[in-house]
Protein backbone atom coordinates (compact mmCIF):
# COMPACT_ATOMS: atom_id res chain seq x y z
CA UNK A 1 0.00 0.00 0.00
CA UNK A 2 1.02 3.47 -0.62
CA UNK A 3 1.39 5.98 2.02
CA UNK A 4 1.90 9.63 1.08
CA UNK A 5 3.07 12.48 3.70
CA UNK A 6 1.04 14.89 4.21
CA UNK A 7 2.22 18.48 4.17
CA UNK A 8 0.31 21.26 4.19
CA UNK A 9 -2.36 22.70 6.59
CA UNK A 10 -4.81 21.82 4.54
CA UNK A 11 -3.74 17.93 4.47
CA UNK A 12 -3.89 18.54 7.63
CA UNK A 13 -7.23 19.69 7.75
CA UNK A 14 -9.15 17.16 5.44
CA UNK A 15 -6.63 14.37 7.54
CA UNK A 16 -7.75 15.79 10.79
CA UNK A 17 -11.81 15.80 9.79
CA UNK A 18 -11.64 11.98 8.54
CA UNK A 19 -10.13 10.95 11.98
CA UNK A 20 -12.86 12.98 13.91
CA UNK A 21 -15.41 11.10 11.85
CA UNK A 22 -14.42 7.92 13.53
CA UNK A 23 -14.43 6.82 17.39
CA UNK A 24 -12.29 4.90 19.11
CA UNK A 25 -8.22 4.81 20.24
CA UNK A 26 -5.40 6.24 17.84
CA UNK A 27 -2.25 4.65 17.83
CA UNK A 28 0.68 8.09 17.45
CA UNK A 29 3.98 7.54 16.93
CA UNK A 30 6.84 10.68 15.86
CA UNK A 31 10.23 10.17 14.25
CA UNK A 32 13.08 12.49 14.89
CA UNK A 33 16.28 13.02 13.90
CA UNK A 34 18.27 11.77 17.11
CA UNK A 35 22.03 11.79 16.70
CA UNK A 36 21.59 14.23 13.41
CA UNK A 37 19.76 17.23 14.72
CA UNK A 38 20.68 19.19 17.72
CA UNK A 39 16.64 19.41 18.39
CA UNK A 40 14.51 16.73 19.69
CA UNK A 41 11.62 18.33 17.28
CA UNK A 42 9.11 15.59 15.24
CA UNK A 43 10.06 15.44 11.81
CA UNK A 44 6.61 12.90 11.05
CA UNK A 45 3.92 12.11 13.10
CA UNK A 46 1.91 9.26 12.27
CA UNK A 47 -1.02 8.90 13.44
CA UNK A 48 -4.16 5.98 12.85
CA UNK A 49 -7.47 5.70 13.99
CA UNK A 50 -9.57 2.18 13.07
CA UNK A 51 -12.46 3.20 10.14
CA UNK A 52 -10.08 6.48 9.56
CA UNK A 53 -6.88 4.81 8.39
CA UNK A 54 -3.29 6.00 8.92
CA UNK A 55 -2.11 9.44 8.40
CA UNK A 56 1.73 10.72 8.29
CA UNK A 57 2.12 14.37 8.80
CA UNK A 58 5.58 16.83 8.04
CA UNK A 59 5.48 18.97 11.48
CA UNK A 60 8.10 20.76 9.95
CA UNK A 61 5.96 22.02 6.37
CA UNK A 62 2.80 21.88 7.92
CA UNK A 63 4.14 24.50 10.46
CA UNK A 64 3.71 24.69 14.07
CA UNK A 65 -0.45 24.89 14.38
CA UNK A 66 -1.43 21.24 15.27
CA UNK A 67 -4.85 22.33 16.71
CA UNK A 68 -7.04 21.36 14.06
CA UNK A 69 -5.50 17.97 15.01
CA UNK A 70 -5.63 18.40 18.64
CA UNK A 71 -9.18 18.66 18.48
CA UNK A 72 -9.60 15.90 16.34
CA UNK A 73 -8.28 13.20 18.89
CA UNK A 74 -8.25 15.08 22.07
CA UNK A 75 -10.90 12.79 23.39
CA UNK A 76 -9.58 9.93 22.88
CA UNK A 77 -7.10 7.13 24.16
CA UNK A 78 -3.62 7.47 22.67
CA UNK A 79 -1.86 4.50 21.99
CA UNK A 80 1.83 4.64 21.96
CA UNK A 81 5.11 2.18 21.93
CA UNK A 82 7.44 3.77 24.42
CA UNK A 83 5.31 7.08 25.71
CA UNK A 84 8.01 8.83 26.59
CA UNK A 85 10.01 8.78 24.19
CA UNK A 86 7.22 10.70 21.73
CA UNK A 87 5.25 13.11 24.06
CA UNK A 88 8.00 16.08 24.55
CA UNK A 89 8.25 15.98 21.09
CA UNK A 90 4.37 16.34 20.12
CA UNK A 91 3.98 18.65 23.24
CA UNK A 92 6.43 21.05 21.45
CA UNK A 93 3.37 21.49 18.72
CA UNK A 94 0.82 21.42 20.89
CA UNK A 95 -0.42 18.10 20.08
CA UNK A 96 -1.25 16.56 24.15
CA UNK A 97 -2.96 13.23 25.08
CA UNK A 98 -5.81 12.95 27.73
CA UNK A 99 -4.34 9.39 28.60
CA UNK A 100 -2.48 6.92 26.98
CA UNK A 101 -2.07 3.31 26.24
CA UNK A 102 1.51 1.92 26.18
CA UNK A 103 2.28 -1.17 24.19
CA UNK A 104 6.22 -1.32 25.91
CA UNK A 105 5.46 -0.23 29.10
CA UNK A 106 2.40 -3.06 29.09
CA UNK A 107 4.87 -5.50 27.79
CA UNK A 108 7.75 -5.14 30.58
CA UNK A 109 4.12 -5.41 32.94
CA UNK A 110 3.89 -8.51 31.59
CA UNK A 111 7.32 -10.05 31.94
CA UNK A 112 7.86 -10.27 28.29
CA UNK A 113 11.69 -10.73 27.55
CA UNK A 114 11.43 -8.67 24.47
CA UNK A 115 9.87 -5.67 24.12
CA UNK A 116 11.09 -3.72 21.24
CA UNK A 117 7.84 -2.82 18.95
CA UNK A 118 9.27 -5.39 16.79
CA UNK A 119 9.23 -8.03 19.08
CA UNK A 120 5.68 -7.29 20.57
CA UNK A 121 3.87 -6.96 16.79
CA UNK A 122 5.42 -10.60 16.34
CA UNK A 123 4.60 -12.24 19.89
CA UNK A 124 0.65 -10.54 19.22
CA UNK A 125 0.39 -10.94 15.76
CA UNK A 126 2.24 -13.16 14.16
CA UNK A 127 3.52 -10.10 12.12
CA UNK A 128 7.36 -9.65 11.27
CA UNK A 129 8.05 -5.66 11.18
CA UNK A 130 11.31 -4.30 9.28
CA UNK A 131 13.15 -2.13 11.41
CA UNK A 132 16.18 -1.18 9.41
CA UNK A 133 15.14 2.67 9.44
CA UNK A 134 14.94 3.07 13.14
CA UNK A 135 18.11 4.97 13.49
CA UNK A 136 17.67 7.09 10.66
CA UNK A 137 17.69 11.17 9.67
CA UNK A 138 14.44 11.94 9.21
CA UNK A 139 14.68 15.40 8.85
CA UNK A 140 15.97 14.03 5.35
CA UNK A 141 13.82 15.58 2.43
CA UNK A 142 12.28 14.41 0.39
CA UNK A 143 11.72 11.04 2.74
CA UNK A 144 12.32 7.79 0.32
CA UNK A 145 9.51 5.86 -0.17
CA UNK A 146 10.59 2.74 1.74
CA UNK A 147 11.35 5.14 4.93
CA UNK A 148 7.62 5.92 4.51
CA UNK A 149 6.01 2.66 4.34
CA UNK A 150 8.27 1.19 7.29
CA UNK A 151 6.61 4.75 9.45
CA UNK A 152 3.57 3.50 8.46
CA UNK A 153 3.81 0.13 9.70
CA UNK A 154 4.56 1.40 13.17
CA UNK A 155 1.26 2.76 14.03
CA UNK A 156 -0.65 0.30 11.57
CA UNK A 157 -1.14 -2.38 13.65
CA UNK A 158 -0.55 -0.77 16.80
CA UNK A 159 -4.31 -0.48 17.93
CA UNK A 160 -5.01 -4.41 17.23
CA UNK A 161 -1.74 -5.36 19.49
CA UNK A 162 -2.82 -2.69 22.58
CA UNK A 163 -6.26 -4.85 21.93
CA UNK A 164 -4.24 -8.02 22.71
CA UNK A 165 -2.29 -6.85 25.61
CA UNK A 166 -5.01 -5.26 27.24
CA UNK A 167 -6.28 -8.53 27.51
CA UNK A 168 -3.56 -10.22 28.99
CA UNK A 169 -3.30 -7.57 31.48
CA UNK A 170 -7.05 -7.91 32.65
CA UNK A 171 -6.12 -11.66 32.80
CA UNK A 172 -3.32 -11.14 35.01
CA UNK A 173 -4.88 -8.79 37.19
CA UNK A 174 -2.09 -6.04 36.29
CA UNK A 175 -4.89 -3.49 34.21
CA UNK A 176 -4.49 -0.96 37.10
CA UNK A 177 -1.30 -1.08 37.77
CA UNK A 178 -0.79 -0.24 33.55
CA UNK A 179 -3.30 2.35 34.16
CA UNK A 180 -1.10 3.61 37.17
CA UNK A 181 2.53 3.49 35.18
CA UNK A 182 0.63 5.44 31.83
CA UNK A 183 -0.92 8.49 33.98
CA UNK A 184 2.79 8.71 35.67
CA UNK A 185 4.62 8.51 32.13
CA UNK A 186 2.08 11.22 31.05
CA UNK A 187 2.03 13.58 33.36
CA UNK A 188 6.11 12.94 34.04
CA UNK A 189 7.42 17.07 34.33
CA UNK A 190 10.62 17.10 32.44
CA UNK A 191 13.98 16.67 34.07
CA UNK A 192 15.35 20.02 35.12
CA UNK A 193 18.49 21.54 33.03
CA UNK A 194 21.74 21.03 35.37
CA UNK A 195 23.25 24.24 36.20
CA UNK A 196 26.42 23.12 34.35
CA UNK A 197 25.28 20.98 31.42
CA UNK A 198 28.89 20.74 30.38
CA UNK A 199 29.90 18.76 33.10
CA UNK A 200 27.70 16.23 31.36
CA UNK A 201 30.74 15.77 28.82
CA UNK A 202 31.40 11.80 28.63
CA UNK A 203 34.69 11.20 30.04
CA UNK A 204 35.29 14.72 31.71
CA UNK A 205 35.53 13.27 35.11
CA UNK A 206 39.22 11.67 33.52
CA UNK A 207 40.23 15.00 33.55
CA UNK A 208 42.20 16.72 36.16
CA UNK A 209 42.74 20.13 37.53
CA UNK A 210 39.93 23.03 37.52
CA UNK A 211 41.87 24.44 34.27
CA UNK A 212 41.62 21.64 32.32
CA UNK A 213 38.41 21.62 33.23
CA UNK A 214 37.55 25.23 32.23
CA UNK A 215 39.03 24.76 28.72
CA UNK A 216 36.38 21.21 28.75
CA UNK A 217 33.71 23.80 29.85
CA UNK A 218 34.70 26.69 27.31
CA UNK A 219 35.29 24.11 24.45
CA UNK A 220 31.62 22.86 25.37
CA UNK A 221 29.92 26.05 25.13
CA UNK A 222 31.42 26.71 21.66
CA UNK A 223 30.63 23.39 20.49
CA UNK A 224 27.07 23.95 21.95
CA UNK A 225 26.47 27.10 20.21
CA UNK A 226 27.44 26.01 16.77
CA UNK A 227 25.45 23.18 16.87
CA UNK A 228 22.31 25.47 18.16
CA UNK A 229 22.79 27.55 15.62
CA UNK A 230 23.39 24.67 12.92
CA UNK A 231 20.76 22.39 14.06
CA UNK A 232 23.65 19.76 14.37
CA UNK A 233 23.53 17.17 16.85
CA UNK A 234 26.77 18.11 19.37
CA UNK A 235 28.50 14.59 18.94
CA UNK A 236 28.81 14.98 14.59
CA UNK A 237 30.34 18.07 15.07
CA UNK A 238 33.31 16.97 17.16
CA UNK A 239 32.07 13.60 19.43
CA UNK A 240 32.86 13.92 23.42
CA UNK A 241 35.52 11.64 23.33
CA UNK A 242 37.25 13.61 21.14
CA UNK A 243 36.94 17.13 23.04
CA UNK A 244 38.09 15.32 26.40
CA UNK A 245 41.03 13.89 24.75
CA UNK A 246 42.36 17.19 23.49
CA UNK A 247 41.81 18.78 26.54
CA UNK A 248 44.14 15.98 28.14
CA UNK A 249 46.20 16.29 25.42
CA UNK A 250 47.05 19.90 26.16
CA UNK A 251 48.15 21.30 22.51
CA UNK A 252 49.96 24.06 22.79
CA UNK A 253 48.93 25.36 19.16
CA UNK A 254 46.42 25.49 16.95
CA UNK A 255 48.61 22.94 14.63
CA UNK A 256 48.78 20.94 17.67
CA UNK A 257 45.17 20.49 18.37
CA UNK A 258 44.70 20.41 14.23
CA UNK A 259 47.35 17.15 14.38
CA UNK A 260 45.82 15.36 17.42
CA UNK A 261 44.88 11.62 15.84
CA UNK A 262 42.32 11.26 18.50
CA UNK A 263 40.55 14.75 17.43
CA UNK A 264 37.88 13.51 15.29
CA UNK A 265 34.33 14.30 13.86
CA UNK A 266 32.96 16.18 10.80
CA UNK A 267 33.87 19.87 11.97
CA UNK A 268 36.90 18.79 13.71
CA UNK A 269 39.24 20.38 11.12
CA UNK A 270 36.59 22.97 9.42
CA UNK A 271 36.30 24.74 12.16
CA UNK A 272 39.68 24.64 13.80
CA UNK A 273 40.08 28.38 14.65
CA UNK A 274 37.17 27.97 16.08
CA UNK A 275 37.96 25.32 18.67
CA UNK A 276 41.79 26.78 19.42
CA UNK A 277 40.68 30.09 20.19
CA UNK A 278 37.74 27.79 22.85
CA UNK A 279 41.22 26.74 23.79
CA UNK A 280 42.45 30.05 24.25
CA UNK A 281 39.74 31.60 26.24
CA UNK A 282 39.29 28.69 28.44
CA UNK A 283 42.92 28.47 29.68
CA UNK A 284 42.79 32.49 30.28
CA UNK A 285 40.00 32.78 32.37
CA UNK A 286 40.25 33.22 35.82
CA UNK A 287 36.54 31.94 36.66
CA UNK A 288 37.77 28.37 37.12
CA UNK A 289 34.94 25.87 37.73
CA UNK A 290 35.20 23.50 40.70
CA UNK A 291 36.63 19.89 40.67
CA UNK A 292 33.49 18.72 42.25
CA UNK A 293 30.12 20.17 42.85
CA UNK A 294 27.27 19.90 45.42
CA UNK A 295 25.08 16.48 44.85
CA UNK A 296 22.44 14.49 47.17
CA UNK A 297 23.59 11.62 45.28
CA UNK A 298 23.76 8.73 47.77
CA UNK A 299 27.53 6.93 48.05
CA UNK A 300 28.27 3.95 46.28
CA UNK A 301 26.54 1.24 47.75
CA UNK A 302 29.84 -1.13 47.82
CA UNK A 303 30.52 1.68 50.29
CA UNK A 304 27.33 1.58 52.41
CA UNK A 305 28.90 -0.94 54.62
CA UNK A 306 32.09 1.24 56.29
CA UNK A 307 30.05 4.29 56.07
CA UNK A 308 26.57 3.21 57.07
CA UNK A 309 26.15 -0.22 57.77
CA UNK A 310 22.62 -0.16 59.26
CA UNK A 311 21.83 1.19 55.51
CA UNK A 312 24.00 -1.29 54.03
CA UNK A 313 22.14 -4.23 56.71
CA UNK A 314 18.63 -2.80 55.59
CA UNK A 315 19.40 -2.50 51.33
CA UNK A 316 20.88 -6.12 51.40
CA UNK A 317 18.20 -7.52 53.28
CA UNK A 318 15.27 -5.91 51.38
CA UNK A 319 17.01 -6.19 47.88
CA UNK A 320 16.35 -9.82 47.66
CA UNK A 321 12.91 -9.79 48.98
CA UNK A 322 12.47 -7.46 46.21
CA UNK A 323 14.02 -9.30 42.73
CA UNK A 324 12.16 -12.97 44.48
CA UNK A 325 8.34 -10.91 44.58
CA UNK A 326 9.32 -9.52 41.06
CA UNK A 327 10.31 -12.81 39.94
CA UNK A 328 6.73 -13.92 41.10
CA UNK A 329 4.93 -11.25 39.30
CA UNK A 330 6.69 -11.61 36.42
CA UNK A 331 7.80 -8.37 36.30
CA UNK A 332 11.41 -6.92 36.37
CA UNK A 333 12.88 -5.40 39.39
CA UNK A 334 13.26 -2.17 38.02
CA UNK A 335 9.28 -2.03 37.05
CA UNK A 336 8.28 -3.17 40.35
CA UNK A 337 10.31 -0.47 42.18
CA UNK A 338 12.83 1.39 40.60
CA UNK A 339 16.71 0.61 42.63
CA UNK A 340 16.69 4.08 43.55
CA UNK A 341 13.92 4.15 45.78
CA UNK A 342 15.08 1.36 47.89
CA UNK A 343 18.52 2.39 47.88
CA UNK A 344 17.02 6.12 49.46
CA UNK A 345 14.28 4.45 51.94
CA UNK A 346 16.80 2.09 53.10
CA UNK A 347 19.41 5.06 53.67
CA UNK A 348 17.41 7.12 55.03
CA UNK A 349 14.09 5.42 56.30
CA UNK A 350 11.12 7.15 58.29
CA UNK A 351 11.73 6.99 62.16
CA UNK A 352 8.88 4.62 62.73
CA UNK A 353 8.92 2.16 60.02
CA UNK A 354 5.10 0.78 59.25
CA UNK A 355 4.20 -0.22 56.06
CA UNK A 356 2.30 3.15 55.94
CA UNK A 357 5.28 5.15 56.70
CA UNK A 358 7.36 2.86 54.29
CA UNK A 359 4.73 3.18 51.43
CA UNK A 360 4.70 6.88 52.33
CA UNK A 361 8.07 7.01 51.78
CA UNK A 362 8.33 5.56 48.30
CA UNK A 363 5.20 7.59 46.99
CA UNK A 364 7.20 10.79 48.40
CA UNK A 365 10.22 9.82 45.68
CA UNK A 366 7.70 8.99 42.89
CA UNK A 367 6.48 5.55 43.43
CA UNK A 368 3.23 4.75 41.86
CA UNK A 369 0.91 3.70 44.61
CA UNK A 370 1.08 -0.49 43.71
CA UNK A 371 4.48 -0.32 43.35
CA UNK A 372 4.42 1.12 46.92
CA UNK A 373 1.70 -1.58 48.48
CA UNK A 374 3.71 -4.47 46.92
CA UNK A 375 6.99 -3.62 48.24
CA UNK A 376 6.26 -1.62 51.29
CA UNK A 377 5.48 -4.95 53.67
CA UNK A 378 8.31 -6.33 52.27
CA UNK A 379 10.36 -3.78 52.69
CA UNK A 380 8.91 -3.14 56.29
CA UNK A 381 9.85 -7.66 57.31
CA UNK A 382 13.42 -6.85 55.26
CA UNK A 383 14.17 -3.66 58.18
CA UNK A 384 13.27 -5.47 61.01
CA UNK A 385 15.29 -8.65 60.26
CA UNK A 386 18.15 -6.01 59.21
CA UNK A 387 17.91 -4.28 62.37
CA UNK A 388 18.42 -7.63 64.42
CA UNK A 389 21.48 -8.68 62.75
CA UNK A 390 23.34 -5.23 62.11
CA UNK A 391 26.90 -5.31 63.45
CA UNK A 392 27.28 -2.16 65.38
CA UNK A 393 29.21 0.85 63.87
CA UNK A 394 32.77 1.82 64.42
CA UNK A 395 31.88 5.07 64.77
CA UNK A 396 29.77 3.95 67.29
CA UNK A 397 31.76 2.06 69.51
CA UNK A 398 33.07 2.52 72.38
Amino acid sequence: MGYRVIDTAEGLAHAAQALAATTGPVAVDVERASGFRYSARAYLVQVARRGAGVFLFDPPAIGGDFTVLQNAIGDAEWVFHAANQDLPSLAEIGLVPPRIFDTELSARLLGWPKVGLGAVVERTLGIVLRKEHSAADWSTRPLPQDWIEYAALDVEHLLDVRDIIADELAETGKSEWATEEFEEVRTRLPKPQPAEPWRKLNGVSKLRGRSALAVARQFWLVRDELARSTDTAPGRLVPDRSVVAAVAANPRTKNQLAGLREFQGRASRTEIDRWWQAFVDGRETTDLPAERIPSDALPPVKAWAAKRPDADARLKAAKPAIEAHAEFLSIPTENLLTPEHLRRVSWNPPADITESSVAAALRDQGARAWQATQTAPLIVRAFVQATQSVPESPDLAS
